[in-house]
């Protein structure tokens, strides 16, 4: 089986109880032209509980969930559908409480 395509590689950066299930930081490749999307399925494959922390269905994040591609929150740009091009950084905050 031939692989085709490049991948790249971008780091993962989780914040607050998102440390609780996954890694705080990682550094992980991903095939060329994947997106958002394609990097939360692999994610949430990968560790057990994140699904429920930011989604509250499929493909939609919870309340207060913010993504940031290199500081930019993706809901500014492409959503989910967002492309991921090699060195990006990818920032998950979950929601907060405060009082």
């Amino acid at each position: 089986m031939t692989e085709s395509g490049n991948r790249i590689t971008i780091t993962v950066k989780s914040f607050a109880t998102l440390r609780e299930v996954m890694d705080a930081q990682l550094r992980m490749k991903v095939m060329e032209g994947a997106t958002i999307r394609s990097l939360f399925v692999e994610l949430c494959g990968r560790y057990e509980g994140l699904d429920e922390r930011l989604f509250a269905g499929p493909g939609t994040f919870r309340d207060y969930v913010n993504i940031l591609k290199n500081g930019r929150n993706i809901q500014f740009l492409a959503g989910l559908d967002t492309p991921l091009e090699d060195g990006d950084t990818i920032a998950m905050f979950p929601p907060l409480a405060g009082g």
